[in-house]
């Protein structure tokens, strides 16, 4: 039964991945930044938010099982396409050098993270309640300034009034343009940062596939899921900032190629370093290699870094972009429902990472 199931998985991974690590590379981009963007078409706009946590809650899971069960162990391990047992040298400083690597892809999503948010920075929740708040106390101040001039005549308080409202409609005005330039803003900041993340996934197309079919075809397989609810989740964002529902689709295929640009960078990456490494060592052994070649005198060229880095960057993006918002509660919601709703998110995380352990078990990663 595990075999037939093993063949089936590969079968299928044939069909969608035929040609070489540059096409399939190309192929894999092109699954998860157009077939997510055309299922927007068929949703609506107010889609439930447990709905939405569900499916996120799913992505998670998929994209936690790709980092721990396919790309942490392909970044220390290497891929080995046989049944055999194999044996993999241990060399620490290489191990170093990894690992930094996948700190290096935390870190840089964190700073990208941290500046969107210095540039949105919260400001136009804060404006908006600052300006309401003013509102208030003009509005009543203009309420006891009618009521201290209630002995004067009826022209002197007509005339007062109506300049109390034209200065509360102005201000009311000007409050409603701040906020509608603030949401902009965060609608165009979160383009930019979904084209930064398409970037990454282009990146990790191509690494993943340059090391084998396997850790493509499971990688595409977990960003498909994740950029599924990811998509829907922006599309959101920007109905909500007032774009129509075709230019928020247009937005999305446009911030699409950000991907396609990341799969021609690493594709890029692994060509050179490829070409580098056999030209260099067309005569050598694999233990020459490993002692003379590579970063800081270790066995890692460049291309090796893009998987670890990757690694990190899907980390960051699973535990700190989503996982928050998947802890948030609503208050409304009575103590029933929320525990209804937390079950269900968590059975959608186990279904998530255990397709992704079933596929890393049938390959034998």
């Amino acid at each position: 039964m595990e075999n037939e199931s093993n063949r089936i998985t590969k079968q299928v991974f044939s069909f969608l991945f035929p040609g070489s690590p540059r096409v399939n590379s190309l192929l894999g981009t092109f699954y998860i930044s157009s077939i997510p963007n055309f299922i927007l078409y068929f949703v609506p706009p107010d889609i439930q938010p447990s709905s939405l946590n569900s499916l996120v809650s799913f992505a998670v899971g998929g994209l936690l099982g790709d980092v721990f069960l396919h790309l942490l162990p392909h970044s220390f391990l290497g891929e080995n396409n046989d049944d055999e047992v194999h044996f993999v040298q241990v060399e620490e400083r290489k191990n170093v050098v990894i690992g930094s690597a996948i700190f290096v892809g935390l870190s840089l999503f964190f700073v990208i993270d941290k500046l969107m948010r210095v540039a949105n920075g919260g400001e136009g929740e804060h404006s908006h309640a600052h300006d309401m708040k003013e509102y208030k106390h003009e509005h009543r101040q203009h309420d006891d300034m009618g009521k201290t001039t209630a002995t004067k005549d009826n022209s002197s308080i007509i005339r007062q009034r109506t300049s109390a409202n034209k200065v509360m409609n102005e201000e009311k005005n000007e409050t409603s343009k701040q906020q509608s330039n603030s949401i902009k803003l965060s609608a165009y900041l979160n383009l930019i940062a979904d084209a930064t993340h398409n970037f990454t996934d282009g990146l990790a197309m191509a690494a993943s596939f340059y090391s084998s079919p396997s850790i493509g075809a499971t990688t595409t397989v977990a960003v498909f899921f994740h950029e599924i609810p990811h998509e829907i989740g922006d599309y959101a964002i920007l109905i909500q900032s007032g774009f129509t529902k075709r230019r928020a689709m247009l937005s999305q295929f446009i911030t699409a190629i950000g991907a396609f640009l990341g799969t021609l960078a690493g594709i890029a990456i692994e060509e050179y370093s490829r070409g580098v490494h056999d030209s260099n060592n067309n005569t050598k052994d694999m233990v020459d290699i490993n002692a003379s070649e590579g970063i800081f005198g270790t066995g890692v060229v460049l291309s090796d870094l893009v998987i670890p880095f990757t690694a990190g960057g899907f980390l960051y993006i699973a535990t700190v972009g989503v996982i928050p918002e998947l802890l948030e509660i609503n208050g409304e919601l009575s103590r029933k429902i929320r525990l209804k709703q937390a079950m269900t998110e968590f059975l959608a995380m186990f279904i998530g990472i255990s397709m992704m352990a079933v596929i890393a078990w049938n390959e034998g990663v």
